[in-house]
């Protein structure tokens, strides 16, 4: 692809580093921004700038956050004896959007994948064992992807909650195996989480 102009180049270069998004749709998404109003660019340039330089992590369930600890951990009214693992915040928003869930979350920030160098030092699984620890909560829900990878990790974390006072359960497999969280219907995983089973259930049947 050649270009007129180094800065249109370096521009959908960088663009073109964005998951899902070729040189193609690149340039067709520089060449949009150029023809915006100047201060259209602006606003979305000072936004980005503004989520990597102002954006915080829940302290305590690790959801992206304007504060310290997230409107969601701080709702008085969301049952806190209830905590629904995560493997990312794209999840978080995916089990909100159902309105059939009022407890706490847990974003893990991935998977165990060792093809992919990703070992439980790199989650917030210690953290999570910690929660439990403090004895508010009672029951973990599993709402991992249903793939090898998400099965690893919630069978390690199941072992290290061994001896502590929580009850297990994973959603019900309403989701088809090898399916990604954010992808399913509001219906369907609405429902799942509803009809939720005892994890020691799900390590039988697999």
């Amino acid at each position: 692809m050649d270009f007129s102009s180094k800065l249109l180049e370096n521009a959908v270069y960088e663009m073109s580093q964005l998951p899902g998004i070729g040189k193609r749709t690149a340039l067709r998404l520089v060449l949009h921004l150029l023809k915006q109003p100047e201060e259209r660019t602006n606003l979305l340039s000072e936004a980005l700038t503004d989520l990597r330089a102002k954006v915080n992590f829940c302290k305590s369930c690790h959801n992206i956050s304007d504060t310290e600890i997230c409107e969601i951990c701080s709702n008085h009214k969301r049952d806190k004896s209830l905590v629904c693992v995560v493997e990312d915040i794209r999840d978080v928003m995916a089990i909100e959007s159902t309105s059939q869930y009022n407890g706490l979350y847990h974003v893990l920030g991935g998977k165990i994948s060792p093809m992919e160098g990703i070992g439980p030092q790199d989650l917030s699984i210690v953290s999570l064992v910690n929660r439990v620890k403090e004895g508010e909560v009672k029951e973990l829900i599993f709402a991992l992807s249903s793939t090898m990878e998400g099965d690893t990790t919630n069978f390690y974390i199941y072992k290290q909650l061994e001896g502590l006072d929580v009850t297990t359960s994973t959603i019900a497999r309403g989701i088809a195996v090898g399916d990604e969280l954010e992808y399913a219907d509001e219906v369907t995983l609405g429902r799942s989480i509803l009809n939720r089973i005892p994890f020691e259930n799900s390590i039988k049947a697999s």
